[in-house]
């Protein structure tokens, strides 16, 4: 079956993460997005990742990770002929993405407005940690830097550990995932007119428009968000709490699941409690609730208790490690692990796949992430140039 992105070509200038997981969203769709990398060694996350020999051979797990379905061409851009195969390379192109700092491009002489001369319909898209203009444009941007920025770490863990970094480069991750969402709007709009448009993707702004409720609650309502743990700051009990062998995450944040519960854990007479028997006085007294409610969880196992909430309706689940639910059956069935098996250590990868499936194509990579410069010769045939002129490219450091 025909993926919604077949046909569309994309050029990947972005290293690390944010541009990476962007591009492969997009592979992932159809689209057939060629890497397009430094000669000395690539992509930086080739080196990184917890398995320290695929980084020796620049196939780390970072790099795998986002990178599957992809081709790898190797590119000099500060060479002027670097730079002309890369126009080359935009004529027959729909999409760029680049997550240099801005103003990089600019002095390549390679951003939107030069390519857009190459091509008028290319959808250009520079994803930053701030966006391409603003008082903090020029700064370095990681992911930990924005999370602190953004506020996401103030509401971060509680009282005691707050400031606290979410466990994963959750701002990289948005900020690909909103650059991905903008470049299909545009290139449906390029397709329609003829004309493309460039997409400033800003980390930052990516993830504060994520955090809708914490922001609007201080927009809104005058509140400043302040940090729960794992305390859910609309409804109660709605958090995690302990039984008799570990954490179980609890989400009855409606009256008739707030019944269902106490007659569930044996504790009717929790309904009648005046600290307890209305939604915002179950918030007020959220802590005399949870030890209520944690002092019956202790007489059974997490997982017995996860059993019974689910036949009585009320949201629950155990607390899992990522080992735990990467093996559990429910993903097995659902195939969100895609394999190479292939008989070298490089083909042998596991990734995983969109976030979503499609009632009639597979959102999965079709081949495992590239070694470096694996299709450069291939790419530049196919722009016409010969062996000999690649031969000489490549001893002159330009691929």
């Amino acid at each position: 079956m025909t993926l919604p992105l077949a046909g569309v070509r994309v050029l990947d200038l972005s290293n690390v993460l944010a541009g990476p997981f962007c591009a492969y969203q997009l592979a992932l769709l159809g689209a057939e997005v060629i890497k397009v990398e430094h000669p000395e060694g690539g992509d930086l996350a080739r080196r990184l990742g917890a398995d320290k020999e695929a980084s020796t051979r620049n196939m780390g797990a970072s790099f795998v990770a986002v990178n599957a379905g992809k081709q790898s061409l190797t590119l000099n851009l500060k060479d002027p002929r670097g730079k002309t195969i890369l126009r080359e390379l935009v004529e027959t192109a729909d999409v760029l993405v680049e997550n240099f700092r801005p103003g990089v491009m600019t002095r390549l002489g390679l951003d939107f407005n030069a390519l857009r001369e190459v091509n008028p319909k290319l959808v250009y898209c520079a994803i930053s940690g701030f966006g391409m203009d603003g008082e903090f444009s020029k700064r370095p941007a990681y992911d930990q830097i924005i999370q602190g920025i953004s506020g996401v770490m103030s509401v971060t863990g509680d009282a005691d550990s707050a400031p606290l970094r979410v466990g994963y480069p959750v701002s990289d991750t948005v900020g690909g995932l909103t650059a991905a969402f903008g470049i299909c709007a545009a290139l449906v709009d390029a397709r329609a007119s003829g004309h493309g448009r460039m997409l400033d993707v800003s980390m930052l702004e990516a993830t504060l428009a994520t955090m809708g409720w914490v922001v609007s609650n201080y927009l809104n309502a005058g509140v400043t968000p302040v940090p729960m743990g794992n305390e859910n700051f609309t409804a109660a009990p709605s958090g995690t709490f302990e039984t008799g062998d570990g954490p179980l995450n609890i989400a009855a944040n409606e009256n008739k699941q707030f019944a269902s519960l106490c007659h569930l854990i044996g504790r009717a007479d929790l309904l009648d409690d005046a600290r307890f028997s209305e939604r915002n006085a179950r918030k007020a007294n959220r802590a005399a609730l949870k030890a209520e409610i944690e002092a019956a969880l202790a007489s059974d196992s997490a997982t017995n208790w996860e059993a019974k909430f689910f036949e009585a309706g009320v949201p629950a689940g155990r607390v899992m490690s990522v080992p735990e639910i990467l093996a559990h059956p429910h993903l097995e069935s659902r195939e969100f692990i895609r394999e190479f098996p292939g008989n070298s250590a490089t083909e042998r990868q596991r990734v995983t796949r969109a976030g979503f499936r499609l009632s009639d194509a597979d959102t999965a990579p079709a081949t495992p992430a590239p070694v470096l410069s694996a299709h450069t010769r291939e790419q530049l045939a196919a722009l016409g140039y010969d062996d000999a002129q690649i031969d000489h490219l490549r001893s002159e450091g330009v691929i």
